[in-house]
């Protein structure tokens, strides 16, 4: 299995990911898929930098190129989008299916105008939900929780909230 961990950061790499979620999901590297990320030098080089382990920033159409190559790798990755928008384009729209991996961790997701608050640092907007109802609606559970022993609840706990 290439895919041993999937999450929705709007931080993407941080020490939260590296070291917290890595003793409970092991991992080798690291894939970050967002577009403004993977286009800026500067903030991809600080993604890089920011872990230890092999580190990827692509855009989502270069993920889309090489998701067969993911799967075969003898590696073991996190995928980490910054957004519900991003892992929506990978695991629906593509219909990437990252092997084993039922569930989606979504982690920070900071308060902003027009997002509604779930949890401490957990807000969401309405075309956000959306997303993660797509993501749900493919099978997958969604786990709000910013690191492993601290979770507010899942999707099916929230999506009241937003007329699912």
């Amino acid at each position: 299995m290439a895919v041993s961990f999937v999450r929705i950061d709007d931080r993407m790499i941080h020490g939260q990911t590296v070291t917290r979620w890595s003793k409970e999901y092991p991992c080798t590297g690291l894939i970050a898929v967002n577009d403004a990320a993977a286009s800026n030098k500067v903030l991809k080089e600080a993604y890089k930098s920011a872990s230890d382990k092999k580190t990827f920033v692509w855009t989502k159409d270069h993920f889309k190129d090489v998701q067969e190559k993911v799967l075969k790798s003898a590696d073991q990755y996190f995928l980490i989008t910054k957004n519900p928008l991003d892992m929506k384009y990978i695991l629906v729209d593509l219909g990437f299916v990252p092997g084993d991996v039922k569930t989606v961790i979504v982690g920070p997701c900071n308060d902003r105008p027009g997002a509604t608050k779930l949890g401490n640092n957990q807000s969401i907007t309405q075309e956000e939900a959306e997303a993660l109802e797509a993501i749900y609606q493919k099978g997958y559970t969604v786990k709000f929780s910013l690191i492993p022993d601290i979770t507010i609840g899942t999707w099916e706990d929230f999506r009241g909230k937003f007329g699912f």
